[in-house]
């Protein structure tokens, strides 16, 4: 049979451009689509050359795997409604931060060198935490559990402790050879038991609202541990090695971009306990103001600028198309319609942005939080679909939870009206200032059903 191990580093090579090129395309909304699909084909090629490995046993074992694997993923992707994306991508970057600390068990069972073993420690240790992490952060996003921070006294110092020994005994499995039955049967298990509880236990004090932040960093987390695992091998393997590094430093850079624009540090958002207790003493003055459709439906008519605001809230109730044809019927009558996106609207960065790409709307009528601002107080009406936290001007008062983030100052226009099911709180779990301001109308209502009666209601103005 010829030997066509001799391709494999060049096709790797190879790969490794074609990730670059996918990500680079990913970075605007117009390319994304193909940027996926150069990144899946890279992926696919890489996976494929794979087997051609000399040595390479359990091919059909493999070949099964990729199969499941791969079906199972295609038809999740498929069937997964966008308001459930963020719980999706979660648990998917679990996965593959299960599969780095796996490779490092592996690599951690062969005779390696003391090198080689002390870099699989380090991506067991960072794999097995993204893994357990992420698996917090779905079942938290999908209303498993209560998505408060979940704390008790002393736990930073008892998280620390988990993971120093973790650490401890991840260097004693390091220091016992693999065919030491004390290194198999107590330190290898007990390394990645508390590398996984550390993961689990550092994700439960961090409110639902910090959950965008926490899948980057654990993406990146998962892209690191994949470059680790890549060098842990007798023969480093660079297609993991670049391809972990571009993921790592990818999420890492999305996860600092996040954390700016919510004015928090990181450490902030992983022990801070965001939620976990609410402003006291704090009084909001005025009360909620209902108003009905047909005369939202009369203030829209006779505005010159109208912006559009949506969150999370427009996203469960899949309005986007419904709000697409309310801004298309507007722009017919010769308002100016734009769409304001905080960056950290929903439950995953771009979140929005998605949506109403899906939804057809020009990327170019969306404009981010420093480009909209200033346009607020020169706006007849303010339409918050669904948006809450995002748009809180408690921000702006010294004692609230939210004081300090960056927020879209919709309250500076003449008018705001705020669609939304009920006068709950927000994902924060803090009473939005905003729903009471003089200028604030409260259009009760699933979001699809009530633009559609603004539809309505517009077309027989």
């Amino acid at each position: 049979m010829a030997d066509f191990s001799i391709l494999i580093e060049p096709v790797y090579i190879a790969t490794i451009f074609f990730f670059i090129i996918g990500l680079h395309r990913m970075s605007h909304p117009k390319t994304a689509r193909s940027g996926i699909v150069w990144a899946g084909a890279a992926m696919l090629i890489a996976t494929l050359v794979t087997f051609f490995t000399p040595g390479l046993t359990n091919l059909a074992l493999i070949a099964i795997a990729i199969v499941i694997g791969g079906g199972f993923g295609y038809i999740a992707a498929k069937r997964v409604a966008m308001t459930d994306m963020p719980q999706m991508i979660a648990l998917y970057n679990g996965m593959g931060g299960g599969a780095a600390a796996c490779i490092s068990a592996v690599a951690l069972l062969a005779i390696a060198s003391p090198v080689t073993a002390s870099l699989a420690v380090a991506g067991g240790v960072i794999g097995a935490v993204s893994f357990s992490g992420s698996i917090i952060a779905f079942a938290k996003l999908q209303g498993w559990m209560p998505s408060r921070p979940m704390t008790f006294t002393g736990q930073q110092a008892f998280n620390m402790a988990v993971f120093i020994l973790a650490i401890i005994s991840g260097i004693l499995a390091v220091m016992q050879p693999a065919w030491v039955p004390l290194s198999v049967a107590v330190y290898l298990p007990l390394f990645f038991v508390l590398s996984l509880a550390f993961g689990l236990l550092m994700t439960l004090p961090i409110g639902g609202a910090d959950m965008p932040v926490v899948i980057s960093m654990y993406n990146a987390f998962t892209g690191l541990a994949v470059a680790l695992d890549g060098f842990s091998f007798a023969t480093p393997n660079y297609a993991m090695i670049i391809a972990g590094i571009i993921v790592g430093a990818a999420g890492s850079l999305l996860t600092l971009n996040m954390a700016k624009a919510m004015n928090r540090s990181l450490s902030n958002v992983f022990f801070g306990a965001f939620g976990a207790t609410e402003e006291t003493g704090a009084q909001v003055a005025g009360s909620m103001k209902p108003i009905e459709a047909d005369d939202v439906a009369v203030m829209l008519a006779y505005a010159d600028r109208v912006i559009v605001a949506p969150g999370y809230g427009m996203a469960v109730a899949q309005a986007q198309q419904k709000v697409k044809e309310l801004t298309d019927l507007l722009m017919s009558k010769g308002v100016t319609v734009k769409f304001a996106i905080h960056p950290v609207a929903g439950r995953m960065p771009g979140h929005m942005n998605v949506l109403l790409a899906e939804a057809g709307v020009a990327y170019e009528h969306l404009f981010d939080r420093d480009e909209i601002n200033p346009e607020f107080p020169s706006t007849d009406v303010v339409l918050v679909i669904g948006a809450n936290d995002t748009v809180n001007p408690a921000a702006y008062r010294q004692g609230s939870p939210l004081y300090g983030m960056p927020i879209l100052d919709v309250e500076q226009a003449k008018n705001v009206v705020v669609l939304k099911r009920g006068s709950g709180k927000g994902f924060a779990g803090i009473e939005n200032d905003l729903f009471y301001r003089d200028n604030t109308r409260m259009l009760y209502g699933d979001a699809q059903e009530t633009v559609a009666k603004l539809v309505q209601a517009l077309k027989k103005l």
